[in-house]
């Protein structure tokens, strides 16, 4: 005997399906919605802002290489907190931009910075220093080569730590050491290692040099930094001429390179002024979502008994930086057919 089905069992069943069905594209839709959104809307309370700011204040107190200017800061931020200037911001990346902009008020230190992080900031772990960070793997020798059979070309965008370059370096100045002169170009330099700095400054002086000094507030001590005796290329020596090309895009280590070898009177800078940050920097976490940049050091040149900071690096040959590698170029030819 054959059991008797009910149509609406059926009915029943493919209602429970379409609205199953309809229930999991709906969850398609939001997740595609949040995944849509801006990585940086991570909604602010007055909570967070208090945190941030309060940790901002006791960092900066801590370890910021002017004391008396990080108190100066402290005032003006618990003003601005205290006047609720900050109670309308609940953007996170508005707020960073604001604290930043206060700081700079009074300081105007090009590191100095508060950054957002749209992913949540594990209190175990270092944030990175986005500014100054070359990425993994780039060596930051971007192009070798020749611009005439007697003139070289090296572009470097950032100084990784000599781990990283050493061999590098040592490739590149056997690659160019049987030229007559050299234009190096750091028009678009990010910044990175002083070690570094130091390592391919060596290949361009005949003897022992001590380059700069970098002083910390943390431990109180002054680290020299000096040429390598013992390189794995060819140095070019201390006499063949070097341009260096900078200008407002040349910051940090770019400006370290530039700077010292001016200096040393060992190249001829072609540009614009660069950026003007001489302050070495650590990064700080302020909450779940925030970090800030503090300089920790001093850069100071044991040649000029100064630094770059705020003014750049002033080209001896001042033009637009467009036009640098051309007026580089015609000098050293002119120079060339002099001889």
């Amino acid at each position: 005997m054959n059991a008797m089905i009910d149509p609406r069992g059926f009915e029943l069943a493919g209602k429970k399906a379409k609205l199953v069905v309809a229930l999991f594209l709906l969850s398609l839709a939001l997740t595609a919605t949040f995944a849509m959104m801006p990585p940086d809307e991570v909604a602010l309370d007055g909570a967070m802002r208090t945190q941030a700011i309060d940790k901002l204040v006791a960092e900066l107190n801590a370890h910021y290489v002017f004391p008396s200017t990080a108190k100066q800061i402290e005032t003006l931020l618990r003003k601005r907190q205290q006047d609720g200037k900050y109670d309308a911001i609940s953007n996170g990346m508005r707020f960073a931009s604001q604290l930043t902009s206060d700081m700079a008020s009074v300081a105007n230190d090009k590191h100095m910075k508060v950054r957002f992080s749209p992913r949540f900031l594990h209190p175990d772990r270092d944030p990175e220093s986005m500014a100054s960070a070359p990425p993994s793997g780039k060596s930051g020798v971007d192009k070798v080569g020749r611009l005439t059979p007697s003139i070289g070309y090296l572009r470097l965008s950032s100084f990784p730590p000599p781990s990283l370059v050493a061999e590098k370096y040592a490739s590149v100045m056997n690659t160019l050491s049987d030229t007559d002169a050299l234009i190096i170009d750091v028009r678009d330099h990010r910044g990175g290692s002083p070690q570094s700095v130091a390592l391919l400054i060596s290949y361009f002086v005949d003897q022992r040099t001590r380059l700069n000094d970098i002083w910390s507030r943390d431990s109180g001590q002054t680290r020299q930094f000096w040429t390598e005796d013992r390189l794995d290329g060819k140095r070019y020596g201390g006499k063949k001429p070097v341009m260096i090309l900078a200008g407002p895009r040349t910051g940090s280590a770019g400006e370290d390179f530039t700077y010292t070898m001016q200096a040393l009177k060992r190249a001829t800078v072609i540009g614009e002024p660069t950026w003007g940050g001489a302050h070495p920097v650590a990064s700080y976490r302020l909450s779940g979502h925030f970090y800030a940049d503090i300089p920790n050091s001093r850069s100071m040149s044991p040649i000029t008994h100064t630094n770059w900071e705020g003014t750049g690096v002033k080209p001896d040959i001042a033009t637009p930086q467009a036009d640098a590698l051309g007026v580089a170029k015609n000098l050293l030819q002119r120079q060339h057919a002099a001889r």
